[in-house]
């Protein structure tokens, strides 16, 4: 049996690593920015199958505060980096998702290293190698970068970009023997455990409920977030993970009209109707969501799962991933 640290435990892809660690036999502890939210959580746990008890324990802890990491890793064999800000709406100031992912990740790897962690898992994201380059004919791979000063390239993106590149840094100038796995998830989707949704979750409620009024020629990679869970489990064990990247990604991208008619043909909501992208255009002189969607427009930025199927990794495809998001809200009442 062995300790993880889970970072952001009240999380989407945190509560489900949590999951998955549990079932596996180990110990888990976790980071909460507030421990009013372990009775949440463990209430996630319990109606999803996991009454841990006395194997996972919470501790508070800030990415933009030192306080508690310490305490959090000590004793723990490996941690799982999960937590990073995800807004639904583009902050005015960049930096108000850059600070607290990059600093907030040096700090859980200083924390890690001094309390001899072997490994650390780094939850980064497709955000941080496939943006900033615009159409391309071949898929992306681990060995690519986002380009922070290209085209498109939102707050987020760079975020995810510079967080994971302080994180290479780190290993290879303070790191002193810790090891680093990084996963790369495109679009999560899957089963939601709570009424607390992540942006892409949020997307499929919309279309379900008849709130998104089009959709427009944007396209994305999809994952499960059950797999993207196996994967961060896998790359924290597997000796061929160490110090590696892995793109965590079903298949070919999908678009949004795509997605809308598995939705359609699969459990009958409304379709909505194509946005055209002159249309989109003309709309983003006054909107800034449009305005934001412009640069992505018809860019299909394929992903390739290649390194980390070579793991033993098998992911779930993209219509089961949105199928498994859409009666997870059914069973939640959300929709």
């Amino acid at each position: 049996m062995i300790n993880v640290l889970v970072t952001g435990g009240s999380g989407f892809v945190g509560s489900h690593v949590i999951l998955q660690l549990l079932e596996a036999g180990h110990n888990v502890r976790t980071t909460v920015r507030n421990l009013s939210r372990e009775a949440q959580v463990r209430e996630t746990l319990k109606a999803n199958g996991a009454d841990p008890g006395e194997r996972l324990t919470f501790f508070a802890a800030d990415l933009e505060k030192d306080d508690g990491w310490a305490e959090a890793v000590a004793g723990c064999d490996y941690v799982q980096h999960v937590a990073s800000p995800f807004p639904l709406n583009q902050p005015r100031d960049e930096q108000e998702l850059i600070r607290p992912a990059v600093e907030g990740t040096l700090r859980v790897l200083r924390a890690a290293r001094d309390a001899g962690v072997k490994r650390v898992v780094l939850t980064s994201s497709f955000a941080a190698i496939g943006y900033g380059h615009g159409q391309r004919a071949t898929p992306y791979t681990e060995a690519d970068w986002t380009d922070v000063n290209g085209p498109a390239v939102q707050p987020y993106m760079k975020s995810k970009t510079l967080a994971e590149r302080a994180a290479w840094d780190f290993i290879g100038q303070e790191g002193n023997g810790l090891e680093l796995a990084v996963v790369n998830p495109v679009g999560i989707f899957g089963p939601a455990l709570n009424n607390d949704l992540s942006t892409s979750i949020e997307l499929v409620r919309q279309m379900m409920s008849g709130k998104l009024p089009g959709t427009p020629d944007l396209w994305f990679g999809v994952i499960d977030v059950r797999d993207v869970a196996s994967l961060q489990l896998l790359a924290m064990t597997a000796p061929e993970a160490k110090n590696e990247r892995f793109l965590a990604v079903a298949g070919k991208s999908t678009s949004l009209h795509e997605m809308a008619v598995i939705l359609h043909d699969r459990i009958g909501t409304k379709l909505p109707r194509r946005l055209p992208s002159w249309l989109v255009r003309t709309l983003a002189i006054f909107n800034p969501m449009a305005r934001e969607a412009v640069p992505r427009l018809g860019i299909r930025g394929e992903a390739s799962n290649v390194k980390a199927k070579a793991l033993g990794w098998e992911p779930l495809s993209n219509a089961e991933a949105i199928l498994a998001t859409a009666e997870s809200l059914k069973k939640l009442g959300l929709v």
